[in-house]
């Protein structure tokens, strides 16, 4: 069973900043594309950012200028920086790793909490 283990959740202020980390097992982060999805209360989940296994990465507007996604290919792992956090922000946060819309994994999720 694929496994992707996230980190850095947590709670901070308005304006703060948090790095959310995601370990992929090596065969599914050296082809597969790699992101987040949040969800918060009563909410849809919705993609934030994704990077494929070239590099190419993709953002949601909301997020656009204050979060940034990047892998470290030595350590089979995906960041999300994020920046000048709102109270919007507050979800739980997933990482994603994507072969097709049908083929996908999706780790167990880590909480993020901003506060005003």
């Amino acid at each position: 069973q694929v496994q992707l283990v996230e980190s850095g959740g947590g709670s901070v202020q308005a304006g703060g900043s948090l790095r959310l980390a995601c370990a992929a097992p090596v065969f599914i982060f050296r082809t597969y594309a790699m992101g987040w999805y949040r969800q918060a209360p009563g909410k849809q989940r919705e993609l934030v950012a994704r990077i494929t296994s070239g590099g190419e990465t993709k953002y949601a507007d909301f997020v656009t200028g204050r979060f940034t996604i990047s892998r470290d290919n030595a350590k089979n792992t995906v960041y999300l920086q994020m920046n000048s956090l709102k109270p919007e922000d507050t979800a739980v946060y997933y990482c994603h790793a994507e072969w097709s819309p049908t083929t996908y994994y999706r780790g167990q999720g880590t909480q993020v909490t901003v506060s005003s």
